[in-house]
């Protein structure tokens, strides 16, 4: 490995005839001096690098138990404070007098294996500018399994310096970063900047520019301030076109307190446009629509409207996307709002048997980067790659939209990730790209398993099947779903079970009513569920009845939320049979048992008569009671609905993938937005922004 470093500006800036050198990323600092998220930017903890994987066992319970250790050793060494005064500017940070600290984090190490694999980069310059005596600069390199190796050094020799280190990419194809530390000699000092650049051939060197489209329903604080935090960011100057707001509910962000200071920073490049309910999949697809229209931006970037983000991830998506082999969908990564350095989503995948979408293979949820930063983490140097990436912050290609479609209408769920197959299939892969991020409230606060959007989370998953497994019938989808029924079954919730079978019946009525039904099925599904005791929430606790048991607990045990796989293949024999029995008559009027949200698995609710079963996000609770009349009837729907979906699978994908190419189209979706657009729009423009 050939490494050079320089303590001349001119140096770093050069490159070689016929190239142009352009940055492909810079050292930043949380904006606001914001400490809760420091550790994604500067680590001033020793690496402690996590056991391998051969060393303590594959599975999944070996390398959590393996991890939870690793924090417990972490907590009683206590890690190092950083002081937010530490933090000098955008670019610039401090390092106290005799001490270290690493820049091998979340937004400052360089994904070096996403680089080389999907670009034409093949090596990179990294130039340190350092101020403070005796200063050191130390560049470090890791392998796929998370070993680092140091590559070389470099010192300040009077106050200041300048320090240029030429890496190649070659050993990076299986994963793995490069990062620098700084260590202070007998003053402090200060890393003032530094950059990642590459030379590229010049007509690769002009970078392409966003439409960034924001769907918002009542959310309009939340929105804009997203808006203002866009327009003030100085990084994107040059890089953003417009910001389109698809304005969809009853608040809006017009009215927000915060509005005039979101107006005053986006100025011209913002447009509010305002339409009927049509879901995310709806507002996503005008800014779609909207950003093909125009025709002047290479990409629209799908972004939510209740996020925090680090606007510098944004140019870097788009710098990463301009200089891809090929045409591809960049996306960024899920950190939770409430805990800021636990990175919640970091590659996702839609496993091809049980079409179930979740974490790609070796990422492991919800890890805390406060605890375990990437230098410690082994299985962060692996790269990952994947399906798709959520439209929570997601960068596509406009030369994408125009060759495979815009959004399936699909309301909300599974919009993204069937996005992300279908792009997969026509050529066009997606990266989920580390150093590009917002702050997202977790998929785990949520209810949406059991209320209206299970509707949307059932229909959606098997239209996307339908459209993309290769498997017959699905694989388990058929199968799983019933279980799922089942399961729902006697645990009471009767008005999922509706949900689900009326999201069933809709897929098995075929795409032609899909564009139909977007602004209506969200009412039709709230008014549906009304009436059933799952879906009757109680918010005051004065509204709550007494729980009366109908006798005490066997040895005075509750029954466990845990249990083992036998118990649970026992309990799904057994309780199907009891649901059959008269309920207790006390337990009409009175519940049973309480019953915690994280402990109202199906096997606990499903041993009681009645219970009081707290939501997810704990603002209610509901007074489920069993019913053995409707148990019998939703059964025997359930069996006759996954009957016919078993026996006319294949004709349905048939209709499904027939009717892509149209349902998709800009056209079509014009039709969509007409009631609330202007004016007819123009034809299409065909330039590549």
């Amino acid at each position: 490995m050939t490494v050079t470093h320089t303590q001349t500006h001119e140096a770093a800036g050069a490159h070689a005839p016929g190239t142009a050198r352009i940055t492909l990323m810079r050292q930043i600092m949380p904006a606001g001096r914001d400490t809760d998220v420091i550790r994604l930017y500067v680590d001033p903890d020793p690496a402690q690098l996590d056991a391998d994987k051969f060393d303590i066992g594959a599975s999944r319970a070996a390398q959590e138990a393996n991890a939870i250790a690793q924090r417990l050793q972490n907590a009683t060494k206590g890690g190092k404070v950083i002081h937010p005064d530490q933090i000098e500017s955008r670019t610039a940070f401090r390092v106290e007098m005799g001490e270290s600290i690493s820049f091998g984090t979340y937004f400052n190490a360089f994904p070096a294996s996403y680089w080389r694999r999907h670009t034409i980069v093949d090596k990179v310059r990294l130039t340190v500018h350092l101020r403070g005596k005796g200063a050191t600069v130390i560049v470090y390199r890791s392998l796929s399994n998370g070993r680092s190796q140091r590559v070389d050094s470099a010192a300040v020799e009077d106050t200041t310096g300048e320090f240029s280190f030429d890496l190649p990419l070659k050993p990076f194809a299986d994963g793995g970063w490069y990062w620098y530390d700084v260590v202070a000699a007998d003053e402090d000092a200060v890393v003032e900047a530094a950059e990642w650049t590459a030379e590229v051939p010049p007509e690769r060197a002009t970078n392409g520019t966003v439409t960034i489209g924001i769907t918002t329903m009542n959310r309009q604080d939340f929105c804009a301030k997203l808006l203002t935090q866009l327009g003030e960011s100085t990084q994107l100057e040059g890089y953003l076109d417009r910001v389109l707001v698809m304005e969809q509910g009853k608040d809006k962000v017009v009215d927000s307190e915060y509005f005039p200071e979101a107006e005053a920073a986006l100025g011209d490049k913002l447009t509010i446009i305002e339409q009927g309910n049509i879901g995310g999949s709806g507002g996503f697809a005008r800014a779609q629509y909207e950003g093909l229209k125009d025709g002047r931006s290479k990409y629209v970037m799908m972004l939510d409207d209740d996020v925090e983000c680090e606007t510098e991830g944004i140019v870097r998506a788009i710098v990463f996307g301009d200089l891809c082999r090929k045409t591809t969908i960049v996306g960024g990564h899920m950190f939770s709002i409430y805990q800021k350095a636990q990175l919640h989503s970091f590659g996702e995948k839609v496993a091809p048997y049980t079409f179930w979408w979740g974490s790609a293979p070796g990422v492991f949820p919800a890890w805390d980067l406060s605890e375990r930063n990437i230098r410690s983490t082994r299985w962060l140097h692996a790269r990952i790659d994947v399906d798709y990436n959520g439209w929570f912050m997601c960068l596509i290609p406009a030369e994408v939209l125009r060759e495979i479609g815009l959004s399936l209408p699909l309301f909300i769920k599974w919009d993204d990730s069937e996005y992300g197959l279908r792009a997969k299939d026509a050529g066009f892969p997606t990266v989920s790209f580390p150093g590009a991020a917002v702050w997202h409230v977790p998929w785990t606060d949520k209810n949406d398993a059991l209320d209206w959007q299970s509707y949307f989370h059932v229909r959606n998953r098997f239209i996307a099947a339908l459209l993309h497994s290769q498997y017959p019938r699905g694989g388990r989808m058929v199968k799983e779903s019933f279980n799922h029924q089942v399961k729902h079954l006697v645990t009471m919730q009767y008005s999922t079970v509706a949900l689900r079978h009326k999201a069933l019946e809709d897929v098995l009525r075929g795409p032609e009513a899909l564009h139909e039904l977007l602004p209506t099925v969200l009412p039709s599904l709230k008014e549906m569920v009304k009436g059933y005791d799952d879906a009757t929430l109680l918010t005051d606790p004065d509204e709550l009845p007494e729980v009366k048991r109908h006798k005490l607990p066997r040895k005075g045990k509750e029954p466990s939320p845990v249990i083992s796989g036998r118990a649970a293949t026992l309990q799904a024999l057994l309780q199907p049979l009891r649901q059959l029995r008269a309920p207790r008559e006390a337990s009409r009027e009175f519940p049973e048992a309480e019953i915690m949200a994280q402990d109202a698995k199906w096997h606990k609710v499903a041993r009681y008569d009645s219970a009081l079963v707290s939501l997810p996000d704990g603002s209610a609770q509901a007074f489920y009671r069993r019913d053995p009349q409707q148990f019998r009837e939703m059964m025997k729907k359930t069996v006759a609905i996954h009957k016919e979906l078993a026996a006319n699978w294949d004709e349905l994908a048939e209709r499904y993938r027939a009717a892509l190419a149209d349902i998709t189209s800009p056209e079509t979706w014009e039709k969509t937005f007409a009631p609330w657009m202007e004016e007819s729009s123009p034809e299409l423009s065909d330039a590549n922004g």
